[in-house]
């Protein structure tokens, strides 16, 4: 209905011309042009969204005016239903959603329709990449092992070292450890190989192409869409938006893709086209950059320092937006670590719109520049593209501003990577650590030890502050921050122009971390600088890499020297944490960036002020200054080389595929519209949701669920990991005892999370965790207990007769019973990480209601979807005040439709409360009424 000549909205469609072609698209800031210009981007993005779904039923003219008059919200936020352009899933969340559509159409057929009618109604993308791998065969990372004849050997980890191109020890344990983890999960492979083929708008990325952020980033987000309509005779232009299953999918607000974290439940709804309740913000922050970054600092550098102000800030709840006029010193990489690390400090949206840098960036990646033109007239033109004058007009709830000059580079140490130390102050501060007590940061040193200096050569001076370690290593830097080491390399260019070297007792080390940094430095060519600087590559265990490695050891005449005269040298190492002791003889040591590393490292002491201070060649003064790379040189070598030709290389990859997924033989599409399920399988079942499921809905308006028990007593905020584990199978558990029946050893049980497209096996799991706190079970203390009894939290008191039973068998004996199940919880019922078996485990284990004093808001969603009905006390009702013991017998009435929205609840005793039902939109209503989300949409395709 987005674009139907009977859109509620259909006033707002505007032309758009471009180069002869012409496009449609919603103009919402007719709406009410003076409030639209006052929204911030992330609202107008949002707002256009809400528009063009209109439809007066799952979302309405209410909503349109909710974003537009969001100040006037009271709440710290309020539900907005939001329906996103793509949904992104990795294996772990999509396998459930392929078996649910593969159920669905089983379900059609009968129903008396086509099975092929149960497609997905937006594109959706799988990525395949997130099974773990197992280490059946192990390639050991490079260490240092000594045999029974004292012999010492390096052993080690790649295949084939990046850079000498010779193989290493156990050279094929990738390969074998990927075949073996694809045997393991054929059966999932297939599914979902199959599901390619069957669904129109499904699309999968094979396993070994890349982890999920760098998929997202760099190849599914568009910027905006183009779609026709049903006649395909208009073609409509819009933003893209995405939700995901991956938490990462929020990195994409770093360049103006509006993106939500959600849960399989809500990703399947989106699939279908349903609205998914995000969270509207009352407090919006403006978050305005100013100021040129130092020319050291680095993006490391730079996040950390905007992180810290964020935080002190407080962004629990609130949505912040960017923008200023130094926002361009940010990379698309530095934008999107913001605005996912802004998720994860308690923010509920951190967006950067969309800008010159955006377009920029996509026209890097080989889009075509049409298409870029195209973007920027339609952005432009539908006011959702950031410069200067748009900012003029938006109001924020709060603007604070952030000056990037006083982010200052710095250095961890030189005891404990908590101590910061400013470049500015690194001289003073280490001369204060000489002279101090011996602690965190004092040696202790006697005032005439202080002066000591041994003579290496004419030229070279060994003394305290001396650099004696100098470990460029790269384990942060992935492929969106490869700036840090590409200044390196530059730098180390530089130095050699001008005659700069490293002195001879500094130790070198270039250890990088990934295949992707090993790529761009062997292809920048900046390789070459390094190692004439001394910086030899190790780490990857080939003969070349191993004899760098033995040869990258102190002196003896270095080590006797520091260890007779009491030196307190230095060790500069770039990385994730401080390494005191790496060498016994070094006993000061800082965590820096890469190229602060090779900065001290060339100035051979940390007694100099990098600033301000010069050091000497060639009767020539230098400053640091001189030598580091100016930014426009860094960012037009990542352009070429990250960029274009690394990232298009990349993308070729995903298109080509790899040969174990290319050789997977499935059923054929052709001949199985339906999956054919495999009765022996233990990984991949047909789930019940759609057992009993009939063409006309036939349930009532008033919910009535009569003489129901309590299955569980619980407390506050009972975890998704309380409910649904994702953890290891434990051998005293139903589902291992399913396992063991089906003829699976208990070293093949594998972990629930491995085996959640089997239903059978997650009943068995639900509410097994053995830290849930049931006040229906007994305290009996489990240490006492035999190893093969079921520990008292996962159990439970089965009431009819009085006897405690695993959780799972209990709701059995109540299903056989005819027996309807209810939960009682105390706060914050279903908080922590969203997944779909959360609220499938507990229908299946016949949970019909829960009773909390507040929910979660996306498990109360999740709920909905399911058909369990969320009741929430009021009036300061509690289980306890209220004296539940949670062995009464309990029936409740609803009426759906009632706008007083209470459910009346009476006990076998005689007393009788009511309850606020958390239905709380026309499209949960809908789905309350038919059975679950899944049940309606099955409805409404076959209907």
């Amino acid at each position: 209905m987005c674009f139907g000549k009977d859109h509620p909205y259909k006033s707002l469609q505007t032309s758009i011309k471009h180069n002869d072609e012409e496009h449609m698209y919603y103009d919402v800031s007719k709406i009410n042009p003076q409030l639209f210009l006052q929204l911030p981007f992330c609202l107008r993005i949002l707002l256009e969204s809400t528009v063009r779904h209109c439809n007066n039923i799952s979302i309405e003219n209410k909503h349109v005016q909710q974003i537009l008059n969001w100040q006037e919200n009271t709440m710290p936020s309020s539900e907005l239903p939001f329906l996103p352009s793509q949904v992104v899933m990795h294996d772990f969340s999509g396998l459930p959603a392929i078996i649910d559509l593969a159920a669905m159409r089983d379900a059609a057929v009968r129903l008396g329709a086509d099975p092929n009618i149960i497609q997905p109604k937006i594109p959706t993308t799988l990525l395949l990449d997130y099974y773990n791998i197992e280490a059946d065969v192990a390639r050991k990372i490079v260490r240092k092992t000594t045999d029974t004849n004292n012999t010492t050997n390096l052993e080690c980890g790649y295949e084939s070292c990046p850079f000498h191109q010779e193989k290493t020890v156990c050279a094929d344990a990738i390969e074998r450890n990927q075949q073996l983890e694809f045997e393991r999960n054929i059966e999932k492979l297939q599914i979902m190989k199959w599901s390619a083929k069957a669904f129109d708008r499904l699309s999968i990325i094979p396993p070994g192409m890349s982890v999920c952020q760098q998929i997202n980033l760099e190849y599914l987000s568009k910027l905006i869409i183009l779609e026709k309509d049903k006649d395909e005779q208009i073609t409509f232009v819009y933003p893209d938006t995405l939700i995901g299953t991956d938490t990462h999918i929020t990195l994409s607000n770093g360049f103006g893709v509006l993106s939500y974290n959600m849960g399989t439940i809500e990703a399947e709804a989106a699939m279908f086209g349903q609205p998914i309740p995000i969270r509207l913000a009352s407090v919006i922050i403006g978050c305005r950059f100013v100021g040129q970054p130092h020319f050291m600092s680095t993006s490391i550098d730079l996040i950390s320092a905007i992180m810290k102000y964020l935080r002190q800030i407080g962004l629990g709840n609130k949505y912040i937006e960017f923008f200023g006029s130094s926002l361009n010193y940010l990379t698309i990489a530095d934008r999107s670590s913001i605005a996912h690390l802004c998720i994860e400090q308690g923010a509920l949206l951190a967006y950067f719109p969309l800008d010159d840098l955006c377009l920029k960036h996509y026209s890097r990646t080989g889009r075509d520049p049409c298409f870029i033109n195209k973007m920027r007239d339609y952005l432009v033109t539908a006011k959702l593209f950031s410069d200067d004058i748009q900012h003029k007009n938006i109001v924020y709830t709060n603007v604070y501003e952030f000056d990037l000059c006083t982010v200052i580079p710095n250095c961890s140490g030189p005891k404990r990577a908590q101590d910061k130390v400013s470049l500015s102050t690194m001289k003073s501060d280490f001369q204060e650590c000489l002279i101090a007590p011996s602690g965190f940061k004092g040696y202790n040193l006697p005032t005439e030890q202080l002066d000591c200096s041994i003579a290496i050569s004419p030229d070279e001076i060994l003394k305290h502050g001396s650099i004696t370690l100098a470990a460029i290593t790269s384990s942060t830097n992935g492929i969106s921050h490869a700036t840090s080491l590409l200044t390196t390399g530059l730098m180390a260019k530089n130095a050699l122009d001008f005659g700069l070297k490293i002195p001879s007792f500094t130790q070198t080390y270039l250890s990088p971390g990934s295949g992707v940094v090993t790529t761009y430095l062997r292809e920048s060519g900046i390789l070459k600088y390094l190692e004439q600087l001394g910086f030899h590559i190790t780490g990857y265990g080939c003969k070349k890499c191993i004899q760098n490695e033995e040869n990258n050891s102190l002196k003896s005449d270095i080590k006797q020297i520091v260890n007779e005269n009491n030196l307190i040298t230095i060790g500069m190492i770039s990385g994730t944490r401080q390494t005191q002791q790496r060498h016994s003889l070094i006993k000061a040591n800082y965590v820096t960036s890469s190229p602060l590393v090779l900065a001290y490292a060339l100035a051979g002491n940390v007694l100099i002020d990098l600033e301000k201070e010069t050091f000497s060649v060639d009767n020539k003064e230098f400053s640091i200054r001189d030598i580091w790379p100016n930014r426009q040189d860094i960012e037009e070598l990542e352009d070429e080389l990250i960029i274009k030709k690394i990232l298009n290389q990349f993308n070729e990859k995903i298109q080509i595929g790899n040969q174990q997924w290319n050789s997977l033989r499935i059923p054929s599409v052709d001949i199985y519209s339906q999956y054919p399920w495999a009765e022996y399988s233990t990984y991949i079942t047909r789930p019940p949701f759609f057992d009993t499921i009939t063409k006309q809905n036939s349930l009532s308006k008033t919910i009535c669920i009569d003489n129901a028990r309590v299955l569980l007593y619980l407390g506050d905020e009972v975890s998704t990991d309380h409910i649904s584990p994702a953890g290891s199978i434990s051998r005293t558990c139903p589902a291992a005892k399913y396992l063991t029946q089906k003829g699976i050893t208990p070293r093949d049980y594998n972990s629930f999370g491995s085996r959640r497209g089997n239903d059978a096996v997650m009943v068995r799991g639900t509410f097994n965790h053995v830290r849930l706190n049931n006040k229906l079970a007994s305290k009996r203390i489990s240490t006492l207990l035999p190893s093969s009894s079921p520990s008292p939290a996962t159990t439970t008191l089965y009431l009819p007769k009085n006897t405690e039973l695993d959780i799972f068998d209990a709701s059995e004996q109540y299903k056989n019973s005819k027996i309807p199940l209810i939960i009682l919880a105390g706060k914050d019922y279903g908080c922590g990480p969203v997944r779909d078996w959360v609220a499938k485990g507990p229908w299946m284990l016949g949970i019909r209601a829960v009773l909390a004093e507040s929910f979660d808001p996306q498990h109360r969603s999740n709920l909905i979807g399911m058909s369990i009905l969320p009741l929430q006390f009021q009036n300061g009702d509690t289980c306890t005040s209220l004296n539940l013991t949670g062995k009464e017998i309990y029936s409740i009435e609803y009426n759906i439709y009632s706008n007083e929205k209470l459910a009346i609840i009476k006990l076998d005793n005689g007393k009788t409360f009511s309850m606020i039902a958390r239905i709380d939109t026309e499209i949960e209503r809908l789905y309350m009424i038919h059975g679950g989300l899944l049940s309606y949409v099955l409805r409404q395709t076959v209907n």
